[in-house]
């Protein structure tokens, strides 16, 4: 039997696990994975809280639909029938800009607007950064392969403006990181793919909208919450590979390809293969004695936190303030906050009758030290701002918090190239895989197929 440990019992852990057991069927072989998670709990990043009628993110609240991963899983897993599309018919986003929240143009996508009068009614640009972004199809393509950051790319393609006040925004809010320090390659590749393919963004997304056959929603997420996604791989994966409540302290590489892993207060345990599903900091402590130089690339890749606090209202305290799925924040704006995301707006069933549900989140570059305040400051941090600009003043129901210390993964320039360098080194030690949200994609889905990619080339498929 063919022993393959699994270090960290996040989505992407317990996705590999999930693989594994299906390869092995598959394949005829006998594999037997074992995920240790230092925690108590499965799921990492997917926390919900099921309480009173509420369904409460303190993670992720859903994923990007036209990622396939998590919903081909969530079918595998028998949770097809529960998965919830988001409300679009009520979408629309605002941008805090000057002390005002102002909504996005409609038909803009990925700072690209796609319809002709709503841009140019949009307060949010100036009539010379109208014209500047009207004269996108001018602009030549770059053709060196070079990385770049987000902010030089929409800059040099859409103009000042429209990095400051429509891409900065909400693409920064996504990543929890700046856009002069993100890698455009890395974060939003189609925008880099659109330039080279068709010369221009406009045309590009006005031809990727015109073969686009099927349509949904922005968003989809699970009835009851996403750690119900995180439950379902418990259960498939089994109580007898899962060890909960453990620790590990230490790593070691035994010839050929035996690996022990010393588990706090318990036997060190032996395997034929390793996967790493942990922050890269903590993968880097765990590998120092074995490969210095891939700790050291591993620590090279930085990390934010931040913090969701999540307000339940009755109806009766709104007094309109409710608009769309949300708003986001420039870093140039005097605000605590990242975001707000209307919960009960964006997805059915997220608060019982007469009640709404709002997800506030700071913390990032710049506010790190505000997502590590006393609850009660903290709290009053938000509400403080809910109250500025959504005239949201009522005492809150129920209040939820969740923090995550260096827990949003930074891609910034240059990251697939040491991305590339980190899994040379890792895969020259016999047996080891990484995986995780830190290297190639932040979300769920990409987490998912992290995951179930390490679980394949760690028995010899491609990764």
């Amino acid at each position: 039997m063919t022993r393959i440990a699994i270090i960290g019992g996040g989505i992407t852990g317990l996705s590999a696990a999930y693989r594994l057991l299906r390869l092995s069927g598959g394949r005829g072989l006998e594999i037997q994975p074992i995920v240790f998670e230092q925690d108590a709990r499965w799921g990492g990043k997917l926390l919900t809280w099921r309480e009173d009628g509420f369904v409460v993110e303190g993670g992720p609240d859903s994923f990007f639909s036209q990622k396939t991963d998590a919903a081909d899983l969530c079918r595998e897993l028998g949770l097809g029938e529960d998965l919830l599309p988001s409300n679009d018919a009520t979408y629309h986003t605002r941008v805090l800009w000057r002390g005002r929240l102002r909504r996005y143009p409609a038909g803009v996508r990925l700072a690209v607007p796609t319809r002709v009068l709503p841009f140019l009614l949009t307060p949010l640009l100036s009539p010379w950064g109208k014209l500047r972004l009207a004269l996108e199809p001018l602009i030549p393509p770059r053709r060196d392969s070079c990385d770049e950051s987000l902010a030089a790319f929409v800059r040099r393609r859409l103009g000042r403006e429209a990095l400051e006040r429509l891409a900065g925004p909400l693409m920064g809010a996504i990543y929890v990181a700046e856009p002069e320090r993100m890698s455009v390659r890395a974060t939003f590749p189609l925008l880099v793919d659109l330039e080279q393919r068709y010369g221009s963004l406009v045309r590009g997304i006005r031809a990727a909208r015109r073969s686009r056959h099927a349509t949904g929603s922005i968003f989809t997420t699970l009835r009851g919450g996403m750690e119900r996604l995180a439950e379902a791989l418990v259960r498939s994966i089994g109580p007898g590979r899962l060890r909960p409540n453990s620790p590990v302290a230490a790593l070691e590489l035994r010839a050929p390809r035996t690996w022990r892993i010393h588990v706090r207060g318990a036997p060190p345990f032996e395997c034929d293969g390793l996967i790493l599903a942990t922050p890269p900091a903590a993968a880097a402590t765990l590998l120092e004695t074995i490969s210095p130089q891939l700790a050291r690339e591993l620590r090279a890749l930085r990390s934010v936190s931040s913090a969701v606090v999540n307000l339940a209202y009755s109806d009766a305290a709104l007094r309109g303030a409710r608009g769309g799925f949300g708003f986001v924040v420039p870093a140039s704006e005097p605000c605590d906050l990242l975001a707000v995301t209307w919960s009960s707006a964006k997805f059915d069933g997220r608060a019982p009758p007469g009640h709404h549900l709002v997800r506030a989140f700071t913390g990032g570059h710049g506010r790190e030290a505000i997502a590590e305040l006393p609850d009660s400051e903290l709290v009053a941090r938000v509400r403080r701002e809910l109250g500025r600009w959504l005239a949201l003043r009522a005492e809150p129901l129920r209040v939820w918090i969740s923090r995550w210390r260096a827990g949003n993964p930074q891609y910034d320039v240059g990251h697939f190239e040491r991305v590339q360098r980190i899994e040379a080194l890792a895969a020259a030690l016999p047996g080891l895989r990484l995986a995780g949200g830190a290297y190639r994609g932040v979300g769920v889905p990409d987490c998912i197929r992290s995951g179930a990619a390490a679980a394949t080339a760690i028995l010899g498929g491609p990764g």
